[in-house]
């Protein structure tokens, strides 16, 4: 299939998907509609079922997410930087790409990579999204029936694999390391967002901020989880902009992580623990914070958090914060609309399959 051609096909994908984004409507002069278009709505509806976390409003929002970069402009600005290295591929190879489940579709970026490329693509799908990304397949093999001898998923051991693109814990990536270091890889570990505030930010931005945060209930690896705050900031302006986010307490698994953390912390009397009612905030160093905890840390000057955050960039997937305040950071709100050269750990997934020969 010709390279136009599979741009073609992610374009359509795309307008298909963008009736399913929250408060959109149905298209009605969309081929797909017939076939597809009840069974895509029960889904984003029931999948929860299979993973509480997955509520329909997050769903709808992962797909609004990728959606919005299915356009034809974004993606072929995105692929002529590697058009002369895919160009030149002799062969296409089986690429295995071992998924996360933290939020709904994260998997999406790496199968369009890979198909994109001209490779064939192998999933191995996490038991906590195992239902939305084959329905997609499904959609793109309608839209492009030669798909089909590309995509394929699998539950049991991987084989006759050729690159493998593997993403997980700490812990898992030392697994993967372990038994797929022989192939061409990409193996991504943890990693988290961080949000950097002046103390003169507005109450909207905080509000946004308040998005970067929940979304998801803060389970992507794009989800802020940790603040640096300047020396003797008051939190009342972040607690009363966030205020409007307090629903997220009536999610029963969220509720029982912000439960559970609260007891384990009022049980250690630390003592900078400051609670809302939905979200507790702890002095901490780290960056990964358990669900319904955000962690702060005060800092004295920009020069010296700059170059803590350099030096803790292997831990960080990205920077929100205002202005031009933190070089390389994003507004508020923006943490979970990655663009399509966004890269999961910094590594660039479309040159590493471009360079597959």
């Amino acid at each position: 299939m010709e390279i136009n051609k599979r741009i073609k096909s992610f374009v359509t994908l795309g307008i298909f998907l963008k009736q399913f984004s929250p408060g959109a409507v149905k298209q009605k002069d969309n081929e797909l509609n017939n076939l597809f278009y009840n069974d895509f709505e029960e889904l984003i509806k029931t999948v929860h079922i299979y993973n509480p976390w997955f509520v329909e409003q997050n769903v709808r929002n992962a797909i609004s997410a990728l959606s919005d970069n299915l356009n034809e402009t974004e993606i072929v600005e995105w692929i002529s930087i590697y058009i002369k290295e895919l160009s030149q591929h002799k062969k296409k190879r089986q690429v295995a790409v071992i998924m996360a489940g933290n939020i709904p579709l994260v998997g999406f970026h790496d199968m369009m990579c890979v198909l994109l490329s001209g490779h064939k693509f192998t999933g191995k799908l996490s038991s906590d999204d195992k239902n939305l990304l084959p329905f997609i397949a499904k959609l793109l093999i309608s839209i492009a029936p030669e798909y089909a001898e590309f995509i394929k998923f699998t539950e049991g051991q991987l084989k006759n694999i050729e690159a493998v693109i593997a993403t997980g814990s700490n812990n898992s990536a030392r697994y993967f390391d372990y038994y797929f270091g022989k192939y061409p890889h990409i193996i991504r570990k943890n990693r988290n967002a961080a949000a950097v505030l002046t103390g003169s930010e507005t109450t909207e931005q905080l509000r946004l901020l308040g998005n970067d945060i929940f979304q998801y209930f803060g389970l992507g690896c794009r989800n802020v989880s940790k603040l640096f705050v300047p020396k003797g900031y008051v939190f009342d302006t972040f607690y009363q902009s966030v205020f409007d986010f307090g629903y997220i307490i009536n999610n029963n698994k969220y509720a029982n992580n912000y439960e559970y953390n609260r007891t384990v912390y009022l049980m250690s009397n630390h003592p900078s623990l400051l609670d809302n009612n939905f979200l507790l905030l702890k002095e901490d160093t780290s960056y990964s914070s358990p669900i319904g905890v955000l962690f702060f840390e005060y800092y004295e000057d920009v020069e010296t958090l700059n170059n803590r955050l350099e030096n803790d960039k292997q831990q960080i997937q990205c920077i929100v914060a205002s202005g031009n305040f933190i070089p390389g950071s994003i507004p508020f709100g923006q943490a979970q609309c990655p663009a399509l050269t966004d890269y999961a750990d910094g590594v660039d997934t479309m040159k590493f399959l471009a360079g597959l020969k």
